[in-house]
């Protein structure tokens, strides 16, 4: 009997309509569009300017793309997993508000907090309820508004988060398709590094902790950056060698899109060429764990039967890893 793989057999995306460029932000903080250019390689990103509207609502239409684009019958799906570091709320889920966004009724659902490695985490988890044979379709949506915890007084994270969300429809495979393998780590070191202060169990809301603008993203960029190089090119190259292939062998990467020379170092260090790097950075920004499957998203028609892909993550915690895939569609 066959083995049975999961795959990704259709894509959905979706970011706001407004745009933030370089000029516009080059007006609200002391920055210039040389300097973003230079350092991450970001020209604009997409905001969700509506402060009723959350995660769910970026969730939901991305769903609804996919549905678009690949209809079905929604109540087949089994379940539905939200990658999310910005969720609607502490609770309920926000999962469960997709679920009541796009009419999904039959389905259970959760949110899976990774950070920017929330898609793929949330990848092999559904991969591995496909391989059981437990389950037939689940939805894996990433879905990020960045926006709502960016300082838009620090110069230093302002340009880099935009939001948006992307989903994915998980199938069997009996064709040697589909997540093939994958590698993922966690250490726990980062934490200095790249956090939000409060806002949480250990440090609570508070006037204080509002006056602090403790709620807005903390990063240390030179610590991120080192840890996500040396992280990333590592995991690729063992995914890779794993697999016994090298990186002439690979069709596409797909980093997770944060900083133009991480994904160069990584490239260079993982020896995959240029050419194959995805990268849509410059228009969207660093989505957060919604990063990757929306350059999929974006790329889906440049994906044959058959290409080898990996997808590599790196995120605060830090959490890392790479998925290889074999395209099924």
């Amino acid at each position: 009997m066959p083995k049975t793989f999961a795959a990704i057999t259709a894509m959905g995306g979706y970011v706001p309509e407004y745009i933030l460029d370089n000029e516009e932000l080059s007006r609200m903080v002391d920055t210039t569009d040389e300097w973003i250019m230079s350092r991450v390689g970001i020209k604009t990103r997409h905001i969700l300017k509506d402060p009723t509207l959350g995660s769910s609502y970026l969730g939901i239409k991305a769903c609804e793309n996919l549905l678009e684009r690949h209809p079905f019958d929604i109540n087949e799906v089994d379940a539905l997993l939200c990658a999310t570091t910005t969720p609607d709320h502490f609770f309920p889920s926000t999962a469960s508000k997709i679920c009541e966004g796009i009419g999904l009724k039959t389905a259970f659902a959760f949110d899976i907090e990774a950070a920017c490695s929330g898609f793929i985490t949330a990848l092999t988890i559904a991969s591995t309820y496909i391989e059981s044979g437990r389950y037939k379709k689940i939805l894996v949506v990433a879905a990020e508004k960045m926006s709502f915890m960016t300082d838009y007084t620090d110069r230093q994270t302002c340009p880099l988060f935009g939001d948006g969300a992307a989903a994915a429809l998980i199938e069997p495979n009996t064709e040697g398709l589909g997540i093939i393998d994958y590698k993922m780590h966690t250490d726990g070191v980062g934490f200095p590094f790249l956090h939000m202060k409060s806002g949480g169990s250990v440090s609570p809301a508070s006037h204080e902790t509002v006056e602090r603008r403790e709620h807005f993203v903390y990063q240390e960029g030179r610590a991120v950056y080192k840890h996500a190089v040396t992280d990333m090119s590592q995991v690729c190259i063992d995914i890779l060698k794993a697999n016994n292939l090298t990186g002439d062998d690979v069709n596409w990467l797909v980093p997770h899109q944060a900083n133009l020379r991480i994904i160069d170092a990584v490239l260079q260090r993982a020896g995959i060429k240029t050419e194959c790097a995805l990268v849509n950075i410059q228009r969207y920004g660093n989505t957060s764990g919604a990063s990757i499957p929306l350059c999929l998203w974006d790329y889906i028609d440049k994906f044959k039967k058959g290409d080898n892909i990996i997808l590599a993550a790196f995120g605060a915690g830090f959490i890392w890893g790479a998925v290889y895939i074999k395209w099924a569609v």
